[in-house]
């Protein structure tokens, strides 16, 4: 499970990291309850507009983004890009405490912060390849995630003890002063990140940055991911809004809110432990996860106490971790290495891009038909999405139930025959190309093109294209693949 950690520059950047997430949670738990209730009447549409603005500009900067990610020395534009985040943290706090903060200054703050992140997210995602290698790239996305929800589990319930006691305005300081650590952290690593070679260099700007768009369009198992996690993203994800108006909707205070969001965190960090311990991100554990989002919100909606419905937060956490693990992991381990970064930003930007749809509409939900609509929300988001993914399994995929002397057999494009050698065709439902097609098996047919980490030599967006493209062919046909070139990582998340 923790396996990741034996590397030493992960090791640094996992213990840095966990730092400054405790910092960034207590500064986003502050910021909701701020516009809430310091700064409006308790207008939730005021806490969707933050969203919005905060998450807009990872949509409209994707193409940079994702190739600044590809180009730079990931290290060094982290290092830039936490250093604004400091400073962010610090402006705003200083109002804070001054008295002089009002919502427009809010607003602007969650639009730098929003641009800012739109580069850091891409570059600190990929930059985890840099520390560990591929083959050990789903394990520390999995990590990461732990990282994320341990900090979710301490930061929320923390800023909601000191908003009482010190005032919102100190606690964006003292998130500033946390990024000193991933600041050290990033001093200490000496991964450097590799530049691409002369050959990609030399492609036109232009399609450098519409590359992953390119890669993406001819990858229909990342088409699928990507809108299921859009509408779970837009509609189910707006925790902010959904805490802040369901704590107020109960009666309860700052403190109980904070205390939202630790429990929440406690099925989160279960949920990224139990990711790091698979051997591979699974498309199927995704369509499994939206699902269970849509049950859960569903069962949130009608809980009649505080403590039922935190209680429900537990499961709803456990569901979006592995699911954002999941995806995560299936998007890095799976991209080709030349455009990886491009690929990540177009998953963070449908990810967060989702925010300034969904956020303001949720928050008029709350406003207008009472916070359970948001739940409600929800659930409908997530079950549509469950529905997406169940098509694609059964049309793409060809996946097959049959009854046989009473028990109930599945087959899909890669496992057709239910009297195949179990030895030989033993392969998951969502394995790549490469396993499926080995020894003579079936090569996957129109739903499912996961290339391995390979070569590292330079790659056209036509040879991408081609990569992408290749288990879009028509199915049945029979081929073999050598595994030393092709079938290099599997990892998790």
């Amino acid at each position: 499970m923790f396996r990741s950690l034996s590397v030493r520059d992960y090791r640094i950047w996992f213990f840095g990291a966990l730092v400054s997430n405790i910092g960034a949670w207590m500064q986003t738990t502050t910021q909701s309850w701020v516009v809430l209730t310091e700064l409006t009447d308790n207008n939730a549409s005021a806490v969707g507009t933050t969203m919005a603005l905060q998450f807009g500009p990872q949509l409209l900067l994707v193409p940079f983004s994702g190739a600044v990610a590809d180009r730079f020395d990931r290290r060094r534009v982290l290092m830039v890009t936490q250093s604004l985040l400091m400073l962010l943290a610090a402006g705003l706090g200083l109002l804070l405490i001054t008295g002089l903060a009002e919502l427009w200054h809010l607003y602007g703050f969650a639009l730098a912060l929003g641009i800012v992140n739109a580069f850091d997210t891409t570059s600190r995602q990929a930059f985890v390849s840099d520390l560990v290698g591929v083959n050990q790239t789903s394990n520390a996305v999995a990590l990461n995630s732990a990282s994320f929800n341990s900090a979710r589990l301490i930061g929320p319930a923390v800023a909601g003890v000191l908003i009482a006691i010190i005032g919102s305005g100190w606690v964006f300081m003292i998130n500033a002063v946390s990024f000193l650590a991933v600041l050290g952290a990033l001093a200490a690593i000496r991964t450097r990140h590799k530049k691409p070679p002369a050959a990609d260099r030399r492609e036109p700007q232009m399609q450098q940055l519409l590359a992953g768009f390119t890669y993406v369009r001819r990858r229909h198992d990342l088409l699928v991911i990507f809108v299921m996690v859009f509408l779970v993203g837009a509609f189910s994800m707006n925790f902010p809004v959904i805490s802040s108006t369901m704590a107020l909707e109960f009666g309860r205070g700052a403190s109980d809110y904070g205390l939202l969001s630790s429990v929440l965190a406690v099925g989160s960090l279960a949920g990224a432990l139990l990711a790091a311990r698979r051997p591979a991100a699974r498309m199927r554990v995704v369509i499994l996860a939206v699902g269970g989002i849509g049950t859960v919100s569903l069962v949130a909606s009608i809980m009649p106490t505080f403590w039922t419905f935190a209680a429900t937060l537990v499961f709803f956490g456990f569901a979006t971790s592995t699911m954002l693990t999941t995806a995560n992991g299936f998007v890095q381990t799976t991209a080709t290495p030349a455009v990886r970064g491009r690929v990540l930003a177009l998953y963070m930007a449908i990810l967060m891009g989702g925010t300034p749809i969904g956020a303001p509409l949720v928050g008029i939900a709350a406003d207008v038909l009472g916070p359970r609509s948001t739940l409600i929300i929800s659930a409908l988001a997530g079950l549509l999405a469950f529905g997406i993914g169940l098509a694609w399994l059964f049309t793409e995929r060809q996946l097959r139930f049959h009854r046989v002397d009473g028990r109930w057999h599945v087959t899909h494009v890669g496992r057709p025959d239910l009297q195949a050698d179990r030895r030989r065709q033993a392969e998951t439902l969502t394995a790549p190309v490469s396993v499926l097609g080995r020894e003579g098996a079936p090569v996957i047919g129109a739903g499912e093109s996961a290339p391995q980490e390979g070569s590292t030599e330079a790659i056209s967006i036509d040879g991408l294209v081609a990569a992408a493209g290749e288990a879009n062919e028509e199915g049945g046909r029979d081929g073999t693949t050598d595994d030393a070139g092709e079938r290099q990582d599997r990892p998790k998340r």
